[in-house]
């Protein structure tokens, strides 16, 4: 059987829509390309986002900047000398973007100038490090995206 110009391309589009519904479906179906939202909350985050400026502003205060290092155990993170002293209150929330269940936060605990995120909560890929603070009766807000 001779198939002409007309046949070939009527089974060459056939097949390319097969193969562009097989990606659809699978797309839809399978768990790891599903991704959320940043947060579910985010038109009442909107809505604060002027304080998130200005305690990003306060950052530029300090004696000096905030460094993470990726080391052995995990991720240690480096604070500038007057937080060792000031006695801050705070978080520090790691968020996953592509999956919401490895989302974790740890109370601000600083030792010698330092804080530990322990590696046993990580997974390799991309993070985004967020340090809330209050001290001395000023907020403070450390943002930074990451790879592990």
């Amino acid at each position: 059987m001779k198939i002409n110009w007309g046949t070939g391309l009527v089974i060459g589009m056939v097949a390319f829509m097969g193969f562009i519904m097989f990606m659809v479906v699978t797309m839809m179906t399978d768990k790891k390309y599903d991704h959320d939202l940043v947060t579910e909350a985010y038109y009442a985050e909107d809505l604060v986002y002027q304080t998130e400026i200005d305690a990003e502003e306060h950052l530029k205060k300090l004696s000096g900047p905030i460094t993470v290092e990726k080391t052995a155990a995990g991720w240690l993170v480096h604070f500038p000398e007057e937080m060792t002293h000031g006695n801050p209150e705070g978080t520090l929330k790691l968020y996953r973007p592509s999956n919401k269940n490895l989302d974790f936060q740890l109370p601000l605990e600083i030792t010698d100038g330092t804080m530990l995120v322990p590696k046993d909560h990580l997974v390799a890929g991309h993070w985004k490090m967020s340090i809330a603070w209050n001290m001395n009766g000023t907020a403070f807000l450390f943002k930074k995206g990451m790879v592990y």
